[in-house]
């Protein structure tokens, strides 16, 4: 009788590094996981497949969230439908099968642990397709990057199905420091954003956490989106800036206990007026200054590339306290042109 689903799925789970590396040979065996690229075997890091244990041969994508069993893998891995694929898991189990290790936990899909597995997974953002794409934007690079990655080979699930692409991957962390998520911008090669329905998308635990440049002790400024944080950075580079990735975000983000001055730089909507009376309601009797900076445009990524770097410093001086002024533009007795 031949074997069930059942029966073939625990068969390949105790033979699970075997099936691996029958399945995806340019992967590599890294402590308790088997790690590859994708799916189809692509050299990476983004699949884990679990190596044994009592979920031994699970796996997750941390670039695409897509999870399964080996039977899954099978038949993603060769292009098959659900008999075939059956088929060729008896194929795969009448080979020598020899190799047993250690297994932990897999991150599950979408979770905090994917989305540090898939930063660890990216490379510096230097000299990149990234940079590329911030540069056209009009974004000068902070000499602190360590927030911002890239990925050659990103994921992007479509409703007509997976796509690959370069994405710009920034990490959503807490006050500690810790990784709480990851957020993705997928790219077109020609340096622009990939041309697809969602290219922005964040996965992990982002609420009160943000994308973060510098470090905040008494003056902070938070803004929507990550290019808003970094055109305040282009034109001051010693202001510490977070990015909280949506206007919902922004009204919950979580502030250090020793800040004193908090700058919201809303983007030119509703839902950025709202973010800045959410603020100000949630620290309503708490000795800490919220105001706003209001972009010319819709915000101040588009700003910078409409007025330059010079106008768009002399237009958040009026919005600035007066020491910040002092302490911000007014660097090394220069002043932003007229």
């Amino acid at each position: 009788m031949p074997d069930t689903q059942h029966d073939l799925a625990h068969r390949l789970a105790t033979q699970v590094e075997a099936v691996c590396r029958a399945l995806l040979p340019k992967g590599c065996r890294q402590g308790s996981y088997w790690l590859c690229g994708d799916v189809l075997g692509t050299p990476g890091r983004s699949l884990y497949v679990r190596l044994s244990g009592p979920r031994a041969g699970y796996w997750t994508d941390a670039a695409t969230s897509e999870h399964g069993d080996l039977l899954d893998l099978i038949g993603l891995n060769r292009g098959l439908d659900f008999r075939a694929t059956l088929a060729e898991a008896r194929a795969i189990l009448s080979l020598p099968m020899t190799y047993t290790t250690p297994a932990d936990q897999p991150a599950p899909s979408g979770s905090s642990e994917a989305a540090r597995r898939l930063f660890a997974a990216s490379k510096s953002i230097r000299g990149t397709l990234a940079e590329r794409y911030l540069r056209g934007r009009g974004l000068v690079l902070p000499a602190e990057i360590s927030a911002l990655r890239f990925h050659p080979r990103c994921f992007y699930r479509a409703p007509s199905g997976r796509q690959i692409w370069p994405a710009m991957i920034a990490a959503v962390t807490d006050l500690d420091g810790a990784i709480t998520g990851v957020h993705r911008t997928w790219l077109g090669f020609d340096g622009g954003k990939a041309p697809v329905d969602q290219p922005r998308r964040a996965m992990g635990h982002l609420l009160g956490n943000a994308v973060r440049f510098g470090v905040a002790c008494d003056v902070l400024a938070a803004a929507e989106g990550i290019e808003t944080v970094l055109a305040l950075k282009t034109v001051m580079p010693t202001l510490p800036v977070v990015a909280a990735l949506s206007a919902a975000h922004l009204a919950a983000l979580i502030v250090p206990p020793t800040l004193a001055r908090l700058y919201v730089a809303r983007d030119n909507d509703a839902a950025g007026r709202r973010a800045v009376e959410r603020l100000r309601d949630r620290f309503q009797g708490v000795s800490l200054d919220i105001r706003a900076l209001v972009p010319r445009a819709e915000d101040f990524n588009a700003d910078l590339l409409t007025l330059g770097p010079d106008r768009l410093r002399d237009w958040l001086a009026g919005q600035l306290a007066p020491d910040d002024v002092c302490r911000f533009i007014k660097v090394d007795g220069l002043f932003g042109g007229g």
